[in-house]
């Protein structure tokens, strides 16, 4: 309900944040004027927001990394909206970014955990409960839908 306020936590010097498929429904609407998609997707809150401040909230977006790689004494966790869409991880392989954003297929067919990496951590698909394969970890809890808020301290 206060998805402004949600996207200034972005300043924060605490937060690392990656790009999701709602970040770039929205930089696309802005972009193209086209509206309905991200509208119908949660983005109609942005009809009643203040627009200097939204634009300005949203257009930080377009920094944030598509994938991100935390270095821990646990090992290296590998951070992606989605997926990461490869069964091989390397530091920037070009991979399809609408895959990151979007694809729940390794998710749905059970697939196997992905080489390179210790840990992946993923959103996007909201499930009742936390969910660890391998070393795939689905962490969307369905906060959005009235579900629980699923954090995890990685160190």
């Amino acid at each position: 309900p206060d998805s402004l306020r949600c996207l200034r936590l972005m300043r924060k010097r605490w937060i690392v944040a990656v790009r999701g498929n709602h970040e770039q429904m929205a930089l696309d609407a802005l972009a193209t004027g086209e509206q309905l998609s991200w509208f119908m997707n949660g983005g109609a809150w942005f009809a009643h927001a203040d627009q200097p401040a939204a634009r300005l909230a949203l257009e930080a977006c377009r920094k944030l990394p598509w994938i991100l790689e935390l270095r821990c004494r646990s090992g290296i966790h590998v951070v992606a909206h989605a997926d990461y869409p490869d069964d091989e991880y390397q530091w920037q392989k070009e991979v399809d970014l609408q895959r990151v954003l979007w694809d729940r297929a390794r998710l749905m067919n059970n697939g196997n955990g992905i080489r390179g990496a210790d840990h992946f951590w993923f959103g996007h698909t909201p499930l009742r409960h936390r969910l660890d394969r391998d070393n795939l970890h689905y962490i969307d809890t369905g906060a959005v839908f009235g579900g629980e808020l699923t954090l995890v301290q990685l160190q």
